[in-house]
């Protein structure tokens, strides 16, 4: 009987112990801000199941019922109730289990609700709510999209594209896929020598028998039949914001690396021309390994289920990249600067860049980027995350890294738009290297087509080319003599 009577006394100590425990830990929370994981509510609505929902959408987290914004106990009335009605409708609304807990400040009742965060997606008649920062948000559109493939593990470029076979693939892809794997030698030279089929089954980019998204995006030579927005925007602005010239990327993601790099090189960004010698020597305002790794980090990383293209932007003193991405959950920009493994949002693409000896898979690209423009000197980068996704932007001014002979550097050639009247003058008459050896080429071979010139600069694409022949043109140092078909070039003579 005794006996009895200390254990019942120990388990009423015990109680007290834990709710004087578990109020203590409540306060030191309650004088917190609201954030991801706590939220103060004056009182009861049935309503803010909303926001139960949204905790065990996200991270879990907090609920306090009788906490006012301003972090003050008001109590609450009939607490009893409460404990018995919240689980209850927790339970019969979302289907879940949490933990409600009745506490004590000061003589005031109120009561806490803890939720777990749950792998799968719970929904409130419905809807689908996730709790972001202090603030719960409907997920709808492409939200709702990433929200459950995430809660399946699995990824965008991951999903399965009924109705694409590998014949609808581009055969000139894959053999540049498999010259730049071979250089890499991130894969075996067995698997290298299968037919495309077997290629794509050792690129892990099948779903069963169907081709994922990432096949598409990748090799086909018009992913935008399948992914909305699948291309790249480029505009040139001036100070006043006005819109001078733009173009678009098109084609697969390798095609679009390389015809980013050509277009940017060739005619958005200006490059200083300077001789050691006889050495001619051509200065990007930035470092091109840096401005290439940041082009595949968007491409790579870009939610493609957002429908807007990459957007680039190009003034005088800057070149900004914007990426519709996301950040994994709970990663910021400052992750991204730090030290951090690789999670790339599209892990299909990205393991395939790696085998072509694009990429690294240590988390590594931003790091390379800002080392690069660092060592460089002369060219800046910060990078931004928002709604519209992750900006970045390079910073520089001309003329830069001017080296060797710098005499007369009016009269040094600027590769790409021109700034000034003043400087189309001048300039009217110089080439660049690439342009110097197109003429060559065509002096060798006057019938020589623009593919087969093509073929002379393994760097560049045809657009490339053609965007070189016609300034060469313009400049009247070439002329087509005859039609496409059975004509001839004439190189004029240079004054």
């Amino acid at each position: 009987m005794f006996g009895g009577l200390e254990n019942c006394l120990y388990l009423c100590k015990r109680i007290l112990f834990d709710v004087s425990k578990n109020s203590s830990t409540a306060m030191t929370i309650i004088h917190s801000d609201e954030s991801q994981n706590i939220e103060f509510k004056e009182s009861w609505n049935d309503k803010y199941l909303q926001w139960i929902c949204g905790f065990a959408n996200a991270q879990g987290g907090r609920m306090f019922i009788g906490v006012n914004d301003k972090h003050e106990v008001v109590g609450v009335d009939n607490p009893k109730k409460l404990m018995e009605d919240i689980p209850n409708k927790v339970r019969d609304v979302l289907g879940i289990i949490v933990d409600v807990n009745l506490l004590d400040a000061d003589g005031l009742a109120y009561v806490e609700v803890v939720v777990e965060a749950y792998p799968y997606p719970i929904s409130y008649r419905g809807h689908y709510y996730q709790r972001s920062g202090a603030t719960n948000q409907e997920l709808k559109g492409a939200a709702l999209d990433r929200f459950m493939l995430r809660r399946q593990g699995k990824t965008w470029d991951g999903v399965p594209v009924p109705y694409l076979t590998v014949d609808d693939l581009d055969n000139a892809t894959f053999d540049l896929f498999r010259r730049y794997a071979k250089l890499s030698r991130r894969m075996e030279e067995a698997d290298l020598q299968d037919d495309n089929k077997g290629l794509l089954e050792k690129l892990r980019l099948y779903e069963g028998s169907y081709l994922k998204r990432a096949a598409a995006l990748l090799f086909h030579p018009d992913p935008e039949k399948y992914v909305t927005g699948a291309f790249v925007k480029i505009g040139f602005f001036r100070e006043d914001a006005d819109l001078v010239y733009q173009d678009e990327i098109h084609g697969n993601l390798f095609q679009q690396i390389h015809k980013l790099m050509d277009l940017l090189c060739t005619k958005y960004l200006k490059a200083v021309i300077t001789y050691e010698g006889i050495q001619r020597i051509e200065t990007f305002p930035m470092p091109r390994e840096a401005l290439r790794e940041a082009l595949l980090n968007a491409c790579i990383n870009k939610d493609y289920s957002d429908t807007s293209p990459i957007q680039i932007r190009v003034t005088d003193n800057m070149l900004q990249i914007v990426n519709g991405g996301v950040l994994p959950d709970g990663w910021t920009v400052d992750t991204l600067l730090s030290s951090h493994r690789s999670m790339p949002y599209n892990p299909d693409i990205a393991n395939t860049f790696f085998r072509a000896g694009e990429v690294e898979a240590w988390g590594r690209g931003i790091e390379r980027i800002i080392k690069g423009c660092q060592e460089d000197g002369f060219s800046t980068v910060d990078f931004r995350y928002d709604a519209c996704g992750l900006w970045t932007t390079f910073r520089y001014q001309y003329p830069v890294r001017v080296v060797g002979n710098t005499e007369n550097f009016h009269e040094t050639t600027l590769v790409g738009h021109e700034t000034t009247k003043k400087t189309t003058k001048k300039t009217t008459k110089k080439t660049s290297m690439i342009q110097d050896e197109i003429i060559n080429c065509l002096q060798n071979n006057p019938y020589a087509t623009v593919k087969e010139v093509q073929m002379q600069f393994k760097s560049m694409t045809i657009d490339g080319i053609q965007y070189h022949i016609k300034r060469l043109k313009s400049m009247g140092l070439l002329k087509r003599i005859g039609p496409d078909k059975g004509g001839y070039w004439q190189v004029m003579d240079m004054q």
